[in-house]
């Protein structure tokens, strides 16, 4: 089993909202059936045949959960009370809900990353189901995107990181060419921070 961790719990200073409820279609609210930045990653997972969805929220929680019901899509909610200090903490309240047994990896990706296309969600999962590497992550020269899948054997790594340093400096330590895979694909790699980022995202759709 594979599920996925979807991290949506942070306070989106620099845009402003929480991107989570971000509408991708600005003429159709959320509320009239329209997609939104969280929707379209569920649905993208879904879609790829990842079936253990969840979304880890903090910022706003409440919102974030009500815009998503109205979607009818499956997926897990967790609320991450610590999400003010940071990222990883936001990963390890997922990886406490999806670590059990029979898991041998589990994907995570941001809510700042709504674009990327099932072809990419199944891409990684083969990668790992070829070469079994502990790190799996799309790439573009020098650029890494998502999702990213990290293997078990590497969950007890990020349990034990540094809190400031967060999980990057593990993702590095295991990154191989195995589990680098060059993928055609500009939504994984389209993180919308600010109202213009969003706003230039739209226009790719």
């Amino acid at each position: 089993m594979i599920p996925a961790i979807v991290l949506a719990a942070g306070m989106s200073t620099r845009m402003g909202r929480p991107k989570a409820n971000l509408p991708l279609d600005p003429n159709r609210a959320p509320a009239e059936g329209g997609e939104t930045f969280l929707t379209r990653i569920v649905r993208t997972l879904l879609e790829a045949g990842i079936d253990d969805v969840v979304v880890v929220v903090g910022h706003e929680a409440e919102a974030v959960a009500a815009t998503f019901a109205g979607s009818g899509l499956p997926a897990r909610f967790v609320e991450n009370a610590d999400y003010q200090a940071g990222q990883l903490s936001s990963l390890l309240a997922g990886l406490r809900v999806v670590d059990r047994p029979g898991v041998e990896a589990t994907l995570m990706t941001l809510v700042d990353v709504p674009f990327f296309r099932v072809a990419t969600v199944q891409a990684v999962v083969d990668r790992y189901r070829q070469t079994h590497a502990p790190i799996v992550r799309p790439t573009r020269g020098s650029e890494h995107g998502h999702p990213m899948l990290i293997d078990r054997s590497l969950f007890d790594a990020v349990r034990h990181a540094d809190p400031q340093a967060g999980a990057k400096p593990i993702v590095r330590a295991h990154a191989t060419r195995e589990g680098d895979i060059e993928i055609d694909d500009a939504g994984a790699f389209a993180d919308i921070d600010t109202p213009s980022d969003y706003e230039e995202g739209l226009k790719t759709l």
